[in-house]
């Protein structure tokens, strides 16, 4: 879960930070760099398995793989920075495995990661630059400051004690130093505490973060922070990936993009589990019974937005194809190539939040896309309660799922702050600042404010008013007349 980020030099992110809690919704008009937010998020989780500059071209679309990774660093046209800065404090899981099916628990759950990353100018025959590791830390955040660190709202004794643990004391996990010679030198400290020698690594010529190297359990607690960055993710469902039948051999989860529905809902109705006795062996009819019940319970959730009877996947052995299947009433069956858009997002959604194990965050870029806006408050709904609820403690019945919505409708932010929903203090409304530059120089830059009386104000922050965001919405919808109900329940 990642409840903290801090970001200078990105982008148009200068002095940017922002403290998130189980469901954040960014809202703002269109040309403010929110999206930006993401883009910070899914480079820090590329960098976990791609070598730095491979992550920065990953973040660029395939027509420009070959992008600079110059671009990454923040420019007003005369000025460039020279480093971009990034911090984020996060809970990680209480268990991973490394790459060799080995567990491992750290020491720590509550991290705070920091790096530094500078630009490299290309020499020789090289025509792009690269990036360099200028600064990596791992450090452990205390049960006694996790409170302070945790301000969204939650149960401490149900929530907050069992997704925080630490057994650390000591130095941290990675540090930065230098050597005799003022190269620059990354340590990785033994994750028992302060015992033992630690493991230096040159900074500056690593193509790779350390905590992108570390694939084992020797380092339990690096290596959950790289399980937690990895599952974050950045959710583009696509219509095309969606409607497509899955082969048996297909990945059994719900991909970024919408991909392999059949093969996840196969999976989940077709793999019963017993929390009481782990690994047990289900007969056939217990498998059945199973599966009905888990098509019948998706079918149930869909039937409440869209006129739906059954749920199915087809299984073809011949051709080893499973094929998403859906019984409208008063007609047969319909493969997913035959579903509209806003049903197959809507399904999509359905089993992330059904599958107890889709965890991690999970960003979404306007999920208002393709809904007839008779179906948004169902929408804003289903992705609000796909979240993790902070008053109870994570499992399968509540999954440690974490998501934040990045969207310009007022409609969608009406809902959300409707009063009495669990989600009406999560908006975050983003606007442009002027900053000054080390420089001297004025540059723009994001700030993400939030709502006033929310938990995120401080003395320094005292957020907007909803009649303060009407000027921003405006822009948007040229209208305020979908906003009556919204600023009547603005209480300043």
């Amino acid at each position: 879960m990642l409840t903290r980020i801090e970001v200078d030099g990105f982008k148009n992110l200068l002095g940017f930070s922002v403290e998130l809690g189980p469901f954040t919704c960014i809202a703002g008009p269109n040309g403010t760099g929110k999206s930006n937010v993401f883009d910070v998020i899914r480079f820090l989780s590329l960098l976990t398995d791609h070598e730095m500059v491979e992550a920065a071209r990953l973040l660029r679309s395939d027509e420009e793989r070959s992008a600079d990774p110059r671009e990454l660093f923040w420019t007003d046209g005369v000025e460039r920075a020279d480093t971009i800065r990034m911090a984020v404090e996060m809970i990680v899981p209480k268990k991973v495995h490394d790459d060799f099916g080995r567990a491992a628990v750290p020491s720590s759950t509550f991290l705070r990661y920091e790096l530094e990353l500078g630009y490299e100018a290309p020499s020789g025959l090289a025509t792009l630059g690269s990036l360099r590791l200028l600064r990596e830390e791992l450090t452990h955040i205390t049960l006694g400051d996790a409170a302070n660190h945790l301000r969204f709202p939650h149960r401490a004794n149900s929530f907050r004690r069992d997704v925080v643990i630490n057994k650390r004391a000591g130095t941290a996990f990675i540090s930065t130093t230098k050597d005799n010679d003022d190269n620059l030198v990354i340590q990785i400290h033994q994750d028992g505490g302060s015992r033992g020698q630690p493991r230096p690594s040159p900074g500056r010529t690593s193509p790779r973060t350390i905590v992108n190297t570390v694939t084992t359990s020797s380092d339990p607690t690096i290596l959950a922070a790289k399980r937690e960055m990895q599952s974050w993710r950045a959710l583009a469902l696509e219509p095309s990936a969606m409607r497509r039948p899955d082969r048996f051999i297909e990945r059994a989860q719900v991909a970024a993009n919408g991909a392999h529905l059949a093969a996840a809902l196969y999976r989940m109705a077709h793999s019963p589990k017993d929390p009481e006795k782990p690994g047990r062996a289900f007969s056939k009819e217990e498998i059945e019974v199973h599966a009905a019940a888990v098509y019948a319970r998706v079918a149930m959730r869909l039937s409440r937005l869209l006129g739906v009877r059954s749920v199915r996947v087809d299984r073809d052995d011949r051709y080893e194809r499973l094929t998403l299947e859906i019984q409208e009433h008063g007609g047969g069956f319909l493969p997913a190539r035959s579903l509209s858009e806003g049903t197959l997002r809507f399904l999509a959604l359905i089993l992330l939040d059904e599958d107890p194990e889709s965890l991690g965050l999970i960003c979404m870029e306007e999920p208002e896309n393709g809904i007839h806006p008779a179906r948004m408050e169902a929408m804003v709904s289903l992705v609000g309660e796909m979240a993790v609820d902070p008053d109870r403690a994570p499992g399968d019945d509540n999954p440690m799922r974490q998501v934040v919505v990045n969207t310009h409708s007022p409609r969608f932010l009406q809902i959300v702050h409707q009063p009495g929903t669990p989600w009406s203090q999560e908006i975050l409304f983003a606007k442009t600042a002027t900053v000054r530059r080390p420089s001297g120089r004025v540059a723009r830059a994001l700030r993400l404010v939030p709502l006033s009386g929310s938990w995120r104000c401080t003395p320094e922050e005292r957020g907007l008013s909803v009649a303060q965001m009407l000027p921003y919405l405006t822009q948007v919808t040229g209208s305020t007349g979908d906003l009556t109900e919204l600023l009547a329940s603005d209480q300043r």
